[in-house]
């Protein structure tokens, strides 16, 4: 499916891009006359709270907690 369509196509195809656009989440821009008068874009759900929305997202390799056998000097 095209990323833009004229109005007429997209009201003779509106069930099919609706679905096309919630399958494969590209946009479809739609045209009157050759302007652009509306953008068709996936839904994006927002998480009810943000605690916790990058669980899974973050990964540590190897022991983070111990200390290092480096010494720092710090400038005053």
């Amino acid at each position: 499916m095209r990323s833009v369509m004229k109005a007429s196509e997209f009201k003779a195809k509106c069930l099919e891009a609706m679905d096309h656009v919630a399958k494969t989440g590209e946009k479809i821009v739609i045209t009157k006359r050759g302007i652009a008068v509306a953008q068709l874009t996936p839904v994006t759900k927002k998480p009810k709270t943000l605690f916790g929305f990058l669980k899974g997202s973050i990964h540590s390799h190897g022991d983070i907690i111990s200390p290092i056998d480096v010494e720092w000097e710090a400038n005053e």
